[in-house]
């Protein structure tokens, strides 16, 4: 169920991203670096399955689901920094 919320690098940059705060589009398409028909379909499926709500001039942001990520982007932050240590000794 996790990696079909978020099984994709862009999507768990979406969510890096919002864990800071509301972003309007703009905003997270210069973030992100990618084109706006990307942008569009993860974040129109995110928001189908509940981690990502738009308002009306606000943007985008997290629902509470979508924050019950972040123990999840972290410790996927905490493995890779270690393996990065690990291949540098």
């Amino acid at each position: 169920m996790t990696l079909a919320c978020i099984g994709s690098k862009l999507a768990v940059l979406v969510v890096r991203d919002l864990l800071n705060g509301t972003k309007r589009f703009t905003d997270l398409q210069k973030s992100l670096d990618v084109y706006p028909k990307a942008l569009v379909f993860h974040l129109r499926s995110m928001e189908e399955q509940g981690l990502v709500q738009r308002g009306a001039y606000s943007g985008y942001s997290l629902t509470e689901l979508g924050y019950s990520l972040e123990p999840i982007l972290d410790a996927m932050k905490q493995w890779g920094e270690e393996k990065k240590a690990m291949m540098v000794e």
